[in-house]
């Protein structure tokens, strides 16, 4: 049965690896629809990687401020970057969504 991507959490970045401005400090690995694995985290918004999808989970402040905007500039890069990445692809209409696995009855682990 084929892995159903969308809800595979990917490794995320072990908190020693982000900065004290809350980047990401291995920002530069980040490969869009390179790999099912990699993350990038702006703040605490998390870019993960797919090959089919990215999927982004978190919220970002972007505080008036020189951190808000690094902030801004790390978001605008990742975000051009995977246009960069959809512009020089032969896209699909749109990426077949993989089925749920059917319901199945379990035994009551309480009973």
């Amino acid at each position: 049965m084929p892995e159903d991507k969308r809800r595979a959490r990917p490794k995320t970045a072990s908190p020693d690896s982000e900065s004290p401005d809350g980047k990401n400090s291995d920002t530069e690995g980040f490969a869009p629809f390179a790999d099912d694995a990699g993350v990038r985290s702006v703040g605490a918004l998390s870019f993960e990687n797919g090959t089919d999808r990215i999927a982004l989970h978190g919220s970002l402040d972007l505080t008036r401020d020189r951190t808000g905007l690094e902030q801004a500039r790390l978001l605008r890069e990742t975000l051009d970057a995977i246009v960069k990445a959809l512009e020089a692809s032969d896209l699909p209409d749109a990426v077949a969504e993989v089925p749920d696995a059917p319901p199945r009855t379990v035994k009551n682990p309480f009973a």
